[in-house]
């Protein structure tokens, strides 16, 4: 690796709010923002919309869609081509 391109890799703690989740690990975003975690060390917080603990696919809570029914209503609509 060529010193001094690189960003600056370290640990950082990544916050859902909407679950109430937070993980630590090692990233090379950072934010002026720190919170105290439960090892004693302070680290940077990265705030994230959607986690797996609040994604659709994660939490089981996925629709899913009707695509047949979109098929079919194509074909009534504009015919079945040969």
């Amino acid at each position: 690796m060529k010193p001094g391109i690189h960003p600056a890799y370290g640990p950082v703690v990544f916050r859902d709010k909407a679950a109430n989740f937070a993980f630590p690990t090692r990233s090379t975003a950072t934010r002026d923002k720190t919170v105290d975690w439960e090892d004693g060390n302070t680290y940077p917080v990265v705030d994230v919309e959607i986690s797996s603990r609040s994604h659709p696919f994660y939490t089981g809570t996925a629709r899913v869609l009707d695509t047949a029914g979109r098929v079919e209503r194509f074909e009534r609509r504009y015919g079945r081509t040969s």
